[in-house]
Order: structure tokens, then C-alpha cells, then sequence
């Protein structure tokens, strides 16, 4: 990758993370497309590159909400443990479906977003 790819791909991942928290939509809706048009990965890589992303993120929020007292650390080990087993299922299932077979779903799956987004923003 040209370092102009590097810079580009850092300001829409930026961009990205930005319009997510204003949004309420998850930060992979806007940054897998970014990878896939922009940096030219293929569907498997870019959503396997998002979820790693999202590593650091996670872990520094989870330890800003533990100073302030809002994690609830029981519950949320044995929801993050139980998601072992629903990553692996998405991992081999992911791994199996034909790439353009993968980015119809995404695109599908990015429609229902927008449909919930539209049908939250009617409401007072």
C-alpha cells in the first residue's frame, strides 16, 4: 500500500468512527465499505480487518466505563465468552460463501441499517 492509501484509509477510518458515534451505528457499517472501495480488500478481509480494529477500541472503552462504575463485569464476561462460539460459527460460515455472495449480504445488511436509522429518526 502507497503511504497516500495509509493516510487516506486513517481519515475515513476516522471519518467513519465519527459518523458512528453520531449515528448509533456501528463503526464496521461505514469502515468495511471504506476498505473494500478504498483500500481494495476483498469482503472477507475487510470485515476480518473491522472486527480486529475494533480490539483496541473496545478495550479502552470498556476500561473508561469501569472507572466511572458502569460495567457490569459478570454479565459481561459470559456475553463475551458465549460470542466465542457465534464468531467461530460466523467465521466458518463467512470463510465458506463466495466473496460477491458476502458483499450482497453486507449491502443487505447495510440497508436494514439504513431502515432502522430512517424509522428512528420519524419518531419524536
Amino acid at each position: 500500500m502507497s503511504a497516500g492509501t495509509v493516510v487516506l484509509a486513517l481519515v475515513l477510518g476516522f471519518g467513519a468512527g465519527a459518523l458512528s458515534g453520531l449515528f448509533g451505528v456501528g463503526g464496521g457499517v461505514l469502515f468495511v465499505p471504506t476498505l473494500t472501495l478504498v483500500v481494495g480488500l476483498g469482503q472477507l478481509e475487510a470485515q476480518a480487518t473491522s472486527l480486529a480494529a475494533m480490539i483496541p477500541v473496545v478495550a479502552f472503552g470498556a476500561w473508561q466505563q469501569h472507572r466511572v462504575g458502569n460495567v457490569r463485569w459478570r454479565e459481561g464476561l459470559t456475553v463475551g465468552l458465549v460470542s466465542v462460539a457465534g464468531v467461530a460459527g460466523g467465521a466458518v460460515l463467512a470463510t465458506s460463501l463466495d466473496d460477491e455472495l458476502l458483499r450482497i449480504l453486507f449491502a443487505g445488511f447495510l440497508v436494514v441499517v439504513a431502515a432502522q436509522l430512517l424509522w428512528a429518526a420519524r419518531r419524536p
